[in-house]
């Protein structure tokens, strides 16, 4: 009967040794693989229960953009943060008028926030700050065109009782629209019917404001 010969002394390829420590490292405790952790929205909603969301102001364009970003704001706010109530107050202009605020701010959300019972109101601003038509235009005067639009959103949160910023973000971004109209020397945009290059302009700088509202994943 022939004799067996120990593991120990058999021939190992390099390769198939290769394999083996890999296998035993990782037989005796090797790093673990990455896993996925839920961390919560950096602004937490849910512990005032109700916000105040003024309609938001608009800058060197017409039309009702306004409305398309306040809408899109309150869609995303309750999509992140479920069980909150969003009360949409319109606009606040005669308010801030009154106060004598060249902006809305501080002043305009406690006098609304006062007058609605909110604990905290968000009002925003959208700048469109350039329109620049394609094809070396030198002028805006004809009705309808082609134009690059970049847009600005500033939106804050404010305490109603002290008047104090809880939270602001802002964004940037850049679209060419097709089918531009210009009134007066501006940009006009319908809600009615919004062209989607435009309104994925909105969606875009809403979208990346309202980050902040969201739960997130991460690698740890």
């Amino acid at each position: 009967m022939s004799k067996a010969t120990p593991l120990s002394s058999l021939p190992v390829r390099p390769a198939a040794g290769l394999l083996v420590a890999l296998i035993l490292a990782g037989a005796c405790g090797g790093r673990p693989a990455p896993s996925r952790v839920l961390l919560p929205p950096r602004l937490d909603l849910k512990q005032y229960g109700q916000v105040g969301l003024v309609l938001f102001t608009i800058e060197k364009a017409k039309g009702e953009l306004d409305q398309v970003a306040t809408r899109r704001f309150s869609e995303n706010l309750l999509a992140a943060q479920p069980g909150i109530e969003v009360l949409e107050l319109g606009s606040a202009d005669s308010a801030r008028r009154r106060l004598g605020e060249k902006e809305m701010g501080a002043a305009t959300a406690q006098a609304v926030g006062a007058a609605r019972r909110m604990p905290v109101v968000f009002i925003g601003h959208l700048k469109v700050s350039n329109v620049t038509p394609s094809g070396g235009l030198a002028s805006l005067a004809l009705p309808h065109l082609e134009a690059t639009v970049s847009a600005e959103l500033t939106v804050a949160l404010y305490a109603t009782e002290s008047g104090g910023t809880l939270w602001r973000s802002s964004a940037t971004a850049s679209r060419k629209i097709g089918g531009l109209a210009i009134v007066g020397g501006e940009p006009y945009f319908s809600a009615k019917d919004p062209n989607k290059a435009y309104a994925g302009l909105v969606y875009d700088l809403v979208d990346y404001v309202t980050r902040d509202m969201r739960a997130t994943w991460v690698r740890q």
